[in-house]
């Protein structure tokens, strides 16, 4: 099977296994895996890949590759990594895999000017090349550019944004302090947003927008960041093996003995919001050594550090210090900082107990007296309203005096421990936003004229237990899929549309009705949150019911117990919902969903924080407290959304993006462990499949990533043309660009308005977009030099016109006379024409008159008037006529005269019909029968040429009297069925709809048990699939109905084999078997056929087995489906022969004009095909015959063919075997019958027959 070579088929673990094919099944390949030889395996046809020919060979860009599918893609990728090539190209698209190890030169000084200026292509892929490219792209198209960093946590999106930054101050800044300044502010950042999760040592909690800008001459001038949903959750609340944020075991590991006495700190496992995660430092064995043991949690001194090559927390932090420095920071700010970092650790160690008393409330324990007085010191507040805020809330009336009355209501255990946790919260959220907004002041710029902007924001996240902020960050990545969808896909095929490129549509998986389900207005989970949360007793049980209850037969939400997972079943309906995203479904716990979504605080908190003695933490409140809502004074419900805050800055990230040109890095996680050099490929193919890279690979096979307008290629030129050069059209100026340049035709395409490159071409591109002076006048001289060649080639050809001008000469004078002599006749013609055309048509009316006469003599009475008016009406003609011969009438003149003649002789016609009715009638039919008769003899007159053309024209005739029958009886049948057949129609419209739907939801299924598989510790805790479908995909009972009926057959043949299938069609007598084996037989083939032709080399025509017009009639006149037995029996093994023009793709192309056009010859035995010929011009004839040509014979039956109802395609069997015999068909069936390779037909019964 395909000739031996090796295909990839799915595999469990690796993604895919190289295997051959050894059999074809119902709707599977039987694959024999290469390192298990004698064990085969079913795979789906369609996730079945041809291999490159050498599978150890690896190429910089994808779309290099002979195959372009999912396999080879994560074959190139798994080779390249194997090599410590961690980069590579799909397009102009960077894919990156973390290889959770330094490898060394990667990202030195060195490789950083080796990528500048460089086209992206001409070095191996670099997250420095897709840089460099973003910088010539702004340069060139005066237009801003967005690099999107995207991939799952633990993917490497912060290590590769830090990288482009470094790139693009190091390669393009002023060389003054503010570039050093950008890439200083990541470690800041990071302490103060990264933290340690399951999946990613230095997990982003927060999402940034990092603009570098430029100035007028392309220099780095100053940069600006903007964050987005910090992940304030983790600052009271961590898993058993995650951390809080770095800066507090920084502080905790790294400060000095000074700063730790005045900030009271000790080890991390004495602070509530450490001590419910993980405790021990990062730290290498020298640096664990330098950390005093007073600093060390139990769990670090008995387990050890934790290890990352790229994290250490004493060092870090004294990298934060030094980074601190250089941005701007003093000591007396940083101190601030590392303060209220402190003063939120102490807060968290505040503890409350009931009172007992009648009136309820609670109380500080008093182990928890000096914690409090340390927090009071570190914030800047006084002890006593810090121990009331905690404890009571304060509620202003509506009535009472002209600003209320004041009520202290005291707050419960938990309702302190909440209102605590909101104010470490919001002071910690806050003391953020500042070191952002300082980061921001540190690189100030005056004006701008584009920006890079780098994008990192969390990627898409899925755990056992997942919350508000994985439901915020999914939502996001939803968005960026969508945008990734749009920019690459949705725009780039509708740019080829409008410039007329051709290329084929692509499709891909549209997530919009999961954006809908997240933010649309009113019934989206963002609003009814909101909604809930304006409720005067808001609840998470109510907000989950109300979600389930407005969407409650939405493909994309379901209920908890229909996870894939043991432990989300257990949940109960009002206790969460599960979405399905686009990489998987995500079950959400909606505990504690309305607290997150409310970013305000008590009143109580809130004016105690914003009356802070302490300057700086009053200025973190500022901006908060002049923004409160008069209603919120007024004692009304508080409340600040987060949803909705965060869908309106995407919406506003997002539309920054639409205005910019993008690039797109796509970052890997290889394993789930973040270990070095382990490929795990399934999970790894889930990732390349979720980020759009396979849909990109299909789009890419007849794709131009690269593109530029005319003119804009014309003014980069313009300026140093000279003037002979400037009168150039854009476009013929661009085509003698790549003239010059000596480009290949096949690897660019003109458009309507621009020009357009093939994948791998970006060095062409970029070599002519480069736009230094010397290197622009290089190409003119090349341009100017390719003119002067083209116009001496001109000039050459002119000589040879002039000469062969002169030899025409004599011909030309002998033509000018007889175009005179045709000229003189014209004018003359001319001149005469009104008389001539009167002339013509009044002869004509005489003409008629004589048949007026000819029909008033037969008439019975009144034959004297009428014969009267007849000869006045004929004089009138005649003096007309004699007139018109005499005098020079013009037209008009003419034409009233003969409107006149011919209103009388209508007259004269009206009264004659009357009379003559009946005399006209048997006339008519007199008429009639002279002319059939006339007709008969002319045709026999015609059958007496030649007998053996006689008998040809009678059987042609006879079998187009059958076609004819045929015809009228499949009307007939039609017309009998017509109403049935449109209850059938709509059956199939619901089944094909259906099967879209089902097709969709098992892609989902898929995603979706791929991430439960990936969050599960063992397969244990994994629910079995079952066979339930969802109710909504149910087919109707009709449907089912009518499916059973024509399902029933006599013979089960799904499960034989092909080899099984053909023997039984060569030594099998039963006629129902034999026309069973039959069908099945052939619907194999034409499966094989088509993934043959979706999966063939790139560049390459599908190989051709019959006409076009035979397999496009096929395709879109589907034949309906006919019982094999029934069909078989019908035709009765009729033998028909057919004849048709064909040409072959790969001739096309030399012979335009189709004067070189060979035939298509087909054997029909019963409804298949026996025997098959192509004849072409200057080539061998082409003779196959079923069973040893099956693969390359059409797999198409007659009915699909529609060759019955191509008028004058059929022939006589004489024929086809007269041509068969001259080709040498008569020896070549005889030696496949000897052969034994050759299926039994009438043809091989025949010369079987004769050779006896």
């Amino acid at each position: 099977m395909d000739d031996g070579k090796p295909v990839w088929a799915p595999h469990p673990t690796d993604g895919f296994q190289l295997g051959m094919i050894v059999d074809i099944g119902a709707d599977t390949l039987t694959i024999e895996p290469l390192n298990h030889k004698g064990k085969t395996f079913l795979a789906p046809i369609n996730q079945v890949f041809p291999g490159e020919e050498d599978v150890n060979k690896h190429v910089e860009d994808n779309c290099s590759l002979m195959y372009l599918n999912e396999a080879t893609l994560l074959n190139n990728v798994r080779v390249r990594y194997s090599k410590d090539k961690i980069y590579t190209y799909v397009a102009n698209i960077l894919i990156a895999v973390n290889p959770y190890s330094d490898i060394p030169k990667l990202y030195s000084p060195e490789t950083i000017k080796m990528y500048q200026g460089r086209s992206l292509g001409t070095l191996p892929p670099h997250v420095y090349a897709v840089a460099d490219k973003a910088y010539r792209d702004m340069k060139v198209l005066k237009m801003s550019q967005s690099i999107i960093v995207s991939g799952e946590s633990g993917a490497g999106k912060t290590e590769n944004t830090k990288f482009v930054l470094r790139y693009l101050t190091s390669s393009y800044g002023t060389g003054q302090d503010i570039d050093e300044r950008i890439v200083e502010a990541n470690p800041l950042l990071e302490a103060f947003g990264n933290a340690k999760t399951v999946r990613n040592n230095n997990s982003s909690r927060f999402g940034k927008f990092v603009e570098i800008h430029f100035n007028e001459k392309n220099a780095v001038v100053g940069g600006f960041v903007s964050h987005y949903l910090l992940e304030k959750s983790r600052i009271c609340m961590q898993s058993a093996e995650e951390r809080n944020y770095h800066i507090f075991y920084r502080l905790c590991a790294g400060a000095s003995e000074d700063i730790r006495r005045m900030l009271h700190l000790s080890s991390p496992d004495t602070f509530r919001y450490l001590n419910r995660g993980c405790t021990r430092y990062f730290a290498s064995k020298d640096s664990d050594k330098q950390i005093m043991q007073n600093r060390k949690s139990p769990e670090h001194m008995k387990v050890g550090a934790l290890k990352d090559p790229l994290l250490d927390d004493q060092g870090d932090f004294n990298r934060m210090c030094v980074a601190m420095k250089k941005i701007g920071l003093d000591d007396t700010e940083k101190l601030n900082l590392f303060r209220v970092v402190a003063g939120v650790l102490h807060l968290g160690n505040i503890d409350f107990e009931e009172t007992g008393s009648t009136s309820g409330g609670c109380i500080l324990k008093n182990q928890s007296s000096q914690t409090l007085e340390y927090c009071a010191e570190l914030l800047g507040l006084d002890e006593e309203d810090l121990r009331v805020s905690l404890t009571t809330r304060v509620m202003l009336t509506t009535s009472g005096g002209a600003k209320g009355t004041v009520i202290k209501v005291p707050l419960k255990v938990e309702q302190a421990n909440n209102a605590r946790d909101a104010l470490a919260k919001a002071v910690y959220s806050r003391l953020f936003d500042h070191v952002v907004k300082r980061v921001n002041q540190c690189f100030p710029f005056q004006t701008s004229n584009n920006f890079i902007g780098v994008l990192d924001i969390a990627g898409f996240e899925y755990f056992e237990h997942n919350s508000f902020e994985q439901f915020c960050i999914n939502y996001c990545n939803e968005k960026l899929q969508q945008f990734f969808n749009e920019r690459i896909l949705k725009e780039e095929q509708e740019l080829y549309q409008r410039e007329g490129l051709g290329v084929n549509e692509v499709h891909y998986v549209d997530n919009q009705d999961c954006i809908d389900l997240v933010e649309a207005k009113v019934v989206g989970i963002l609003d009814i949150l909101d909604e809930e949360n304006r409720l005067p007793q808001p609840s998470d049980q109510h907000f989950a019911e109300a979600v389930h209850s407005k969407h409650k037969d939405h493909f994309r939400l379901t209920v908890p117990r229909k996870s894939k997972l043991t432990v989300h079943r257990n949940l109960r309906d009002d206790e969460g919902f599960i979405v399905r995203h686009f990489a998987g479904a995500v079950c959400y716990e909606t505990t504690q969903f309305v607290e997150k979504n409310n970013d305000a605080l008590h009143m109580s908190l809130e004016s105690l924080v914003c009356e802070s003695k302490d300057k700086f933490v009053k200025d973190l409140f500022e901006n908060f407290s002049n923004s409160r809502d008069s209603k919120q004074k007024a004692g009304k419900l508080s409340f600040i959304s987060v949803g909705n805050k965060f869908k309106t800055q995407l919406n506003l990230l997002l539309e920054k993006l639409r205005s910019t040109g993008s690039s797109f890095i796509r970052c890997v996680k290889p394993n789930l462990k973040m270990v070095p050099h382990q490929f795990e490929g399934a999970q790894i193919l889930s990732q390349l499949q979720c980020s759009g890279m396979v849909a990109v690979l299909d789009l890419m096979q007849g794709g131009f990533p690269s593109r530029t307008h005319f003119h804009e290629l014309y003014n980069m030129y313009k300026q140093y043309m000279p003037a002979k050069l400037t009168r150039l059209d854009p476009r013929l100026f661009c085509k003698a660009l790549f003239k010059a340049l000596g480009l290949n035709y096949n690897d660019y395409k003109f458009g309507l308005t621009r020009v357009f490159f093939r994948p791998g071409k970006f060095a062409e591109f970029d070599q002519i977009m480069k736009s230094d002076p010397d290197h622009l006048l290089e190409l003119l001289k090349r341009v100017n030099k390719w003119l002067i060649m083209s116009r001496w080639k001109k000039v050459q050809w002119c000589s040879l016109s002039v000469i062969k001008l002169r030899n025409k000469m004599c011909y030309r004078a002998q033509a000018c006379i007889k175009i005179q002599k045709t000229v003189r006749m014209w004018l003359c013609k001319k001149r005469h024409k009104p008389r001539v055309d009167g002339m013509v048509k009044v002869r004509n009316l005489k003409k008629t008159l004589e048949k007026f006469t000819e029909v008033v003599s037969g008439l019975k009475e009144g034959k004297q008037e009428m014969v009267k008016q007849v000869q006045e009406l004929s004089t009138a003609i005649d003096t007309l006529m004699a007139k018109m011969k005499s005098t020079v009438m013009s037209r008009k003149q003419i034409e009233e005269e003969y409107e006149a003649l011919v209103k009388r002789s209508e007259g004269l016609l009206s009264s004659m019909q009357k009379r003559k009715q009946e005399e006209e009638e048997r006339e008519r039919l007199k008429r009639i029968q002279e002319e059939m008769e006339r007709d008969r003899k002319r045709r026999e007159e015609e059958d007496q040429l030649r007998k053996q053309e006689e008998e040809d024209r009678r059987l042609k005739s006879e079998m187009e009297q059958k076609r004819k029958q045929e015809e009228e009886e499949r009307r007939k049948r039609e017309e009998e069925e017509r109403l049935l057949q449109a209850e059938l129609e709509v059956q199939l419209a619901l089944e094909r709809e259906e099967a879209t739907q089902r097709q969709t939801v098992l892609e989902q299924e898929r995603r979706d048990r791929e991430l439960a598989m990936r969050i599960a510790q063992s397969e244990a805790e994994l629910i079995q699939e079952d066979a339930q479908m969802d109710p909504s995909l149910r087919r109707g009972v009709q449907v089912q109905a009518s499916k059973a009926a024509a399902g029933v057959k006599k013979y089960d043949l799904s499960k034989w084999k092909y080899a099984e299938l053909r023997d039984a069609i060569n030594t099998s007598c039963d006629i129902e078997l034999l026309a069973a084996c039959r069908e099945e037989f052939h619907r194999r083939l034409k499966v094989y056929h088509a993934w043959k032709s979706k999966n063939k080399k790139r560049n390459t025509d599908t190989e051709q087995r019959a006409p076009k017009s035979v397999t496009d009639y096929a395709e879109q006149n589907p034949a309906p489906p006919v019982p094999a037995r029934q069909q078989e029996i019908a035709m009765n093994r009729q033998q028909r022969y057919f004849r048709i023009p064909f040409i072959r793709p790969a001739d096309q192309y030399k012979d335009p004009a189709n004067k070189k056009k060979g035939w298509w010859y087909a054997h029909f035995d019963g409804p298949w095909i026996a025997r098959q010929m192509e004849l072409h011009p200057d080539k061998h004839p082409i003779l196959l015959v079923a069973g040893k040509d099956d693969m390359e014979m059409c797999e198409l039956s007659l009915e699909e063919t529609g060759l019955t109802r191509k008028r004058g395609a059929e022939i006589l069997p004489r024929q086809f075997e007269e041509i068969w015999e001259r080709c040498g068909g008569i020896q070549y069936l005889r030696n496949a019958i000897e052969s034994k390779q050759a299926r039994p037909t009438y043809a091989t019964a025949m010369l079987q027959n004769l050779l006896k």
